[in-house]
C-alpha cells in the first residue's frame, strides 16, 4: 500500500511525500523479500529523485539540474501531512565523526531525495530485482530505457553503454514486427543520445533490415531506405563525393560498402532506378581502391544494367524528406594525372608583329620594378598561358590517363569544359587497357569568339554515367594552367609542290619547325623551277603576303643567288578567298666552285694524265699538287714546264696547237678509264612565308609556314686549268679554258659567239673564248657600308668577286647533256687569279694609232707607194693622276715570216719630219695626241714598232700601262 500512496504522490506532483512513501515501502519490501514489488520501489524512489534533480525532464539530451539545497515549493509544503515529518537518515552519509561535510546534500538527504550518483545504484538494484523474473522484460527494458537517458544527462556514457547492453539481450516474447522496430530505434536514439554514433548507426540498420523482414506481407522499403541514409552518419558516409577528396578514407571501407548496397538495392525496390544509379555511382567513385578484382566487375556489370534503362546524369537529386543528392562525376575512371594545353602546330602559331609588341605593356606603375607587381605576374603567370589560340582554329588539351580498372575501359562523348568564351567541344572516344598505366589523350575543340577561355575540365560517358569532372576537384592533378587567350581568326594556308617529300628532315639551329620538306637533285650550275601552290583552307580571306629565305651553314662557297623568285605575280591574284589556290614560282640555281678538286687531280694522275701542267686558278682554294707518290714527268724537249700543249696520256693523246687567235690546242681522253669517284654536295635552305589576313590581320597577328628544301648538287664540268693569249686588238684577249666533263654523259659546252665543244664522259678539252678587256676601274672601291669595318684582305676579296661575276656574265659560258635534256651554266666566278685578272683588264692608259685616220688595231691599213701616210698616236688617260710627258719613237720593220725581223728600211720607208713624237702631260680622263707622216718608197707589208723613251716618268708607271697595237701597214703600187 505505501507503494502505491508513493506512486499517487508522485502522480499528484507531491515529490516529497513520494519520496517519503517510496522510502517506507522499501524498507518494508525488502524485509519480506518481494524483489518485484522492491524493484517497483526502488524504480520510483528513482523517478521522483531524477523530477526532483532534473525539473526538465530527461527527454532530451542535457537537463536543469536542480541544486540540491533549494526547497520545494511552499505549497508542496503546507499540503505534506504531519506523518511526512519522519525523517529517514541514511547511515552511510555519515562520516566518521557523524557529521556530514555537505551541508546541502545533508538537507536533500533529509528529504529523502537520492543523490544523482544513488539515482544510477538504485536503477542497477531495481534491475536486476526485475531480472529474476521472466514476465518482468517490458518493465526491465523500461528500467533500463530510464537509467539511460539519466546517465546521458549525467555525461556517464560508458555506464550508458552497460544498461544499453543490458537492454538488448532482455528476451521480451511474442513482439510484433512494429514493436521490434520501434525497439531498435530506440535503442539507436539511445545510443546516438550517449554519443555511440557507431552503435547507433548499427541498431538503426537493423531496424531498417526489420521493416523489410520476410515475415512482413509488404516490406516497408521506403521506411528502410529512410532509416538507411540516418545510419550514414555514424559510418562517416557522406553522400557528397567532395567529401572524399579531403584527406585519408575516414571509416570502415567493407561497412560502408555493404551500407551503399543495401542503399542500392533498397531504391530499386522502390521503383526509382536513377536513385539506384547514383547510388552505384557513388559506391564506384568512392571506394574504387577497396574493391577487389572481382568486385569491380560485378559493379560496373550492374551498373550498365541500371544505366541501360535510366543513364545517370549531373543534375541534382531531391528525396521527398527534402534531403539533396549532389551529382558523382567519374573523376577515377579514368584517372588523371596531368592536363596541359597543348600551343597550336608551328605552321599556325600566331605571332604578334614586332611594331605592336610593346603597345600591350602595362604603365600604371610609375617604377621600374616593384616587388607587388611582380608577384602579382607571377601568380598570373602560373594560370594563363603565354601563347596563343586562335578563333576557328581546332585547339587541343593533352590529359595524362590511368585506367585503374582490371579491365578494358572505354570512355565514350570525352570532351572539355570550358568558360569565358563559346567554344564548340569535339569529343572522343577512347578504349583504355587494363591498368594502363599513363596514357596521352589529346582533346580537341574550336573556340567560335575571341576573349580569354579557361578550360575548367572535361567530361565523359562512362558505363553510362554522364560525368563533369572539374579541374578544382581534381586530387593531385598537375597542370601549368587552364587560361589562354583567343585571338580573332587568320587564314590557314597549305602549300604543295612539284617536286617529291624528302626523307631528310631538316632541323635548322635556331629551333624552327619545318611543315614540309621537298627534295632535288640537280647538276652543278642547273636552274630548276620550283611550283608552289598556296592554298587557303581557312575561313578567312588571305590578304598578306611576304617569303624570305634562309640558307643553312654549308661548306660550300655559293655563287649567285640559290633562290629567286617575283611575288608580284602572286600578290596580284590576292585577297586570296577559302579554298582559292594560287601559284608561286621559286627558281632554284646552284652554282658551286667549278674548279679542279683534289680527288678529280688524283683521278687524272691515275690514269696517266699529267697534272703537272694543270694547275687550280681558284683564288680561294690552294693549287693542288700531284700526290708525292706521283713521279715527275719529264717535259720534251722543245717544251716549257706549264705550257698547256705539254700534255701526257698513256692511253692516247693528240697533240696540237694554240694559235693567237686561241683555237682549241689539245684534247686529253682516257680510252678505258675507270668512272671518277664523285662527290655530291648538299644544299639546304628555308623558305619563309609570312602571311596574314580577316580580322587577325587588324589586330597585328600573322602566321608564318616553313618548306625545307634539300639540294644534292652532282658535279658537272670542271676548269682544270685558265690562262690567257694575246689577241690582235690590245682592247681584246683570248681566255683559255681547259674543260673537264665529270658527269657519265656526252656533254656539250658553249660560250656566246663560239661553237659547241662536244665532250665525252671522263674527257678534258680546252676552249678558247675571245673576249673583250674590262675596264674594272669602274668598279666602286668600297663594296658598301661595311666597307669601312672590313679588313683589306676581305675588301680585295669582294673585289675579285666582282670582277668575276662581271667577266661570267660576259662569257655566257654553257653545258647541256643532250640524253638528260639538262642544261647549265658553267661559272668562271673563283677561278681568275690576280694574273689573269690582269690580263682581261684595260690598261689605265689607253693608247690608239689611227693610219690616215683609221683605227690600226686588227687589220692591216692598205696606201699607196709614194703617197704620204698621216700616223697619228692618241692617249686616254683613264687613271686617276696625271702622266706624262712622254717622247715615242717609230720603228719599222719587215717580218720574214722565220724570225728574221728587218729594221734596216732607210730606203723603203721615209719619215716626213722626225721619227720620234712628243705627248704632253695628260690630266686624269684627259687625252692628248701627236701626229707624223711615212712615205713607204717600195710595195710589201711593213710593221711600225712605237718604242718609248726610258725616263724618270715613265719608270715610275708599270709596263703594263704601255701597250700599244701592233700597227700593220700594206704598200701597194701606185695608180698608174
Amino acid at each position: 500500500m505505501r507503494k502505491h500512496v508513493g506512486d499517487l504522490c508522485l502522480q499528484a506532483g507531491m515529490l516529497q511525500d513520494s519520496l517519503v512513501h517510496y522510502h517506507m515501502s522499501v524498507e518494508l519490501l525488502r524485509s519480506v523479500n518481494d524483489f518485484l514489488w522492491l524493484g517497483a520501489a526502488l524504480e520510483g524512489l528513482c523517478s521522483a529523485s531524477v523530477i526532483y534533480h532534473y525539473p526538465a525532464g530527461t527527454g532530451g539530451k542535457t537537463g536543469a539540474r536542480r541544486c540540491q539545497g533549494s526547497s520545494l515549493p511552499a505549497e508542496a509544503a503546507n499540503r505534506h501531512r504531519p506523518g511526512a515529518q519522519e525523517v529517514l537518515i541514511d547511515p552511510g552519509a555519515l562520516t566518521t565523526n557523524g557529521i556530514n561535510p555537505d551541508t546541502s546534500a545533508e538537507i536533500g538527504r533529509a528529504k529523502n531525495c537520492l543523490s544523482p550518483e544513488d539515482i544510477i545504484d538504485k536503477y542497477k538494484e531495481a534491475i536486476s530485482y526485475y531480472s529474476k523474473y521472466k514476465n518482468a522484460g517490458v518493465i526491465e527494458l523500461e528500467a533500463c530505457v530510464k537509467a539511460v537517458r539519466v546517465l546521458a544527462i549525467q555525461k556517464r556514457s560508458m555506464e550508458a553503454s552497460e544498461f544499453l547492453q543490458n537492454a538488448v539481450y532482455i528476451n521480451l516474447r511474442q513482439l510484433s514486427e512494429e514493436e521490434k522496430i520501434q525497439r531498435y530505434s530506440i535503442l539507436s536514439e539511445l545510443y546516438e543520445l550517449i554519443g555511440f554514433h557507431r552503435k547507433s548507426a548499427f541498431f538503426k540498420r537493423v531496424a531498417a533490415m526489420q521493416c523489410v523482414a520476410p515475415s512482413i506481407s509488404e516490406p516497408g522499403w521506403r521506411a528502410c531506405y529512410k532509416l538507411l541514409l540516418e545510419t550514414l552518419p555514424g559510418y562517416s558516409l557522406s553522400l557528397d563525393p567532395k567529401d572524399f577528396n579531403k584527406g585519408t578514407h575516414r571509416g570502415w571501407a567493407a561497412v560502408q560498402m555493404r551500407l551503399l548496397h543495401e542503399l542500392v538495392y533498397a531504391s530499386r525496390r522502390m521503383g526509382n532506378p536513377a536513385l539506384s544509379v547514383r547510388h552505384l555511382s557513388f559506391l564506384l567513385q568512392t571506394m574504387l581502391d577497396f574493391l577487389s578484382d572481382q568486385e569491380k566487375k560485378d559493379v560496373t556489370q550492374s551498373l550498365e544494367n541500371y544505366t541501360s534503362k535510366c543513364p545517370g546524369t549531373m543534375e541534382l537529386i531531391t528525396l521527398p524528406d527534402g534531403l539533396v543528392l549532389p551529382p558523382v562525376p567519374f573523376t577515377k575512371l579514368p584517372i588523371v594525372r596531368r592536363v596541359k594545353l597543348l600551343n597550336l602546330p608551328a605552321s599556325l602559331r600566331p605571332q604578334k608583329m614586332k611594331s605592336l609588341l610593346n603597345q600591350n605593356v602595362s604603365t600604371k606603375s610609375p617604377f621600374i620594378y616593384s616587388p607587388i607587381i611582380a608577384h602579382n605576374r607571377g601568380e598570373e603567370r602560373n594560370k594563363k598561358i603565354d601563347f596563343q589560340w586562335v578563333q576557328g582554329d581546332v585547339c587541343e588539351v593533352q590529359l595524362m590517363v590511368y585506367n585503374p580498372m582490371p579491365f578494358e575501359l572505354r570512355v565514350e562523348n570525352m570532351g572539355l569544359l570550358t568558360s569565358g568564351v563559346e567554344f564548340e567541344s569535339l569529343p572522343a572516344a577512347l578504349s583504355l587497357p587494363a591498368e594502363s598505366g599513363l596514357y596521352p589523350v589529346t582533346l580537341v575543340g574550336v573556340p567560335q569568339t575571341t576573349g580569354t577561355i579557361t578550360v575548367n575540365g572535361y567530361h565523359t560517358t562512362v558505363f553510362g554515367v554522364f560525368s563533369d569532372c572539374l579541374l578544382d576537384n581534381l586530387p593531385g592533378i598537375k597542370t601549368s594552367g587552364s587560361t589562354v587567350e583567343v585571338i580573332p581568326a587568320l587564314p590557314r594556308l597549305q602549300i604543295s609542290t612539284s617536286l617529291p617529300r624528302s626523307a631528310h628532315s631538316l632541323q635548322p639551329s635556331s629551333g624552327d619547325e619545318i611543315s614540309t620538306n621537298v627534295s632535288v637533285q640537280l647538276y652543278n650550275g642547273e636552274t630548276q623551277q620550283l611550283v608552289i601552290k598556296l592554298e587557303n583552307i581557312g575561313m578567312e580571306p588571305l590578304e598578306k603576303l611576304e617569303v624570305t629565305s634562309k640558307i643553312l651553314t654549308t661548306k660550300e662557297k655559293l655563287y649567285g643567288d640559290f633562290l629567286s623568285w617575283k611575288l608580284e605575280e602572286t600578290v596580284a591574284q590576292f585577297p586570296l578567298q577559302p579554298g582559292k589556290v594560287a601559284t608561286f614560282i621559286v627558281n632554284i640555281k646552284v652554282k658551286l666552285d667549278f674548279s679542279c678538286q683534289e680527288n678529280l687531280l688524283q683521278d687524272l694522275s691515275d690514269d696517266g694524265i699529267s697534272v703537272s701542267g694543270f694547275p687550280l686558278c681558284s683564288p680561294f682554294r690552294q693549287v693542288v699538287r700531284p700526290r708525292a707518290e706521283s713521279k715527275p714527268v719529264n717535259p720534251p724537249e722543245g717544251s716549257k714546264p706549264g705550257d698547256p700543249s705539254h700534255v701526257k696520256n698513256k692511253a692516247s693523246l693528240r697533240h696540237g696547237d694554240v694559235s693567237e687567235m686561241g683555237t682549241p690546242a689539245c684534247v686529253l681522253r682516257a680510252s678505258a678509264q675507270p668512272p671518277l669517284r664523285k662527290t655530291l654536295h648538299t644544299l639546304e635552305a628555308i623558305l619563309n612565308f609570312k602571311y596574314s589576313g580577316g580580322p587577325g590581320h587588324v589586330e597585328g597577328y600573322y602566321r608564318n609556314l616553313s618548306l625545307g628544301l634539300h639540294v644534292e648538287v652532282e658535279p658537272s664540268v670542271f676548269f682544270t686549268r685558265v690562262s690567257t693569249l694575246p689577241a690582235t686588238s690590245t682592247r681584246q684577249c683570248h681566255l683559255l679554258l681547259d674543260v673537264f666533263n665529270s658527269t657519265e654523259h656526252e656533254l656539250t659546252v658553249s660560250a656566246r659567239s663560239n661553237e659547241e665543244l662536244v665532250l665525252h664522259a671522263g674527257e678534258c678539252q680546252r676552249m678558247a673564248i675571245q673576249v673583250d678587256k674590262f675596264n674594272f676601274e669602274s668598279f666602286p672601291a668600297s663594296p658598301g657600308e661595311k666597307g669601312q669595318f672590313a679588313s683589306s684582305e676581305q675588301l680585295e676579296e669582294e673585289r675579285q668577286e666582282a670582277r668575276g661575276l662581271e667577266i661570267n656574265s660576259k662569257l655566257d659560258v654553257r653545258w647541256r647533256i643532250p640524253s638528260l635534256k639538262r642544261t647549265g651554266e658553267a661559272s668562271v666566278e673563283g677561278l681568275l687569279n690576280q694574273l689573269v685578272l690582269e690580263h682581261l683588264q684595260l690598261a689605265p692608259l689607253q693608247w690608239d694609232v689611227l693610219v690616215d685616220g683609221q683605227p690600226c688595231d686588227c687589220e692591216a691599213a692598205a696606201c699607196r707607194v709614194g703617197d704620204p701616210v698621216r700616223l697619228e698616236v692618241r692617249l686616254t688617260n683613264r687613271s686617276p693622276r696625271s702622266v706624262g710627258p712622254f717622247a715615242l719613237t717609230v720603228v719599222p720593220f719587215q717580218d720574214h715570216q722565220n724570225g728574221v725581223h728587218n729594221y734596216d728600211l732607210h730606203n723603203a720607208v721615209s719619215f716626213v719630219g722626225s721619227s720620234t713624237f712628243y705627248l704632253d702631260a695628260v690630266q686624269p680622263l684627259g687625252q692628248s695626241a701627236c701626229l707624223g707622216a711615212l712615205l713607204f718608197l717600195y710595195t710589201g707589208d711593213f710593221f711600225l714598232h712605237i718604242r718609248f723613251h726610258e725616263d724618270s716618268r715613265s719608270k715610275e708607271l708599270p709596263p703594263s700601262w704601255f701597250c700599244l697595237p701592233s700597227v700593220h701597214v700594206r704598200a701597194l703600187e701606185a695608180q698608174a
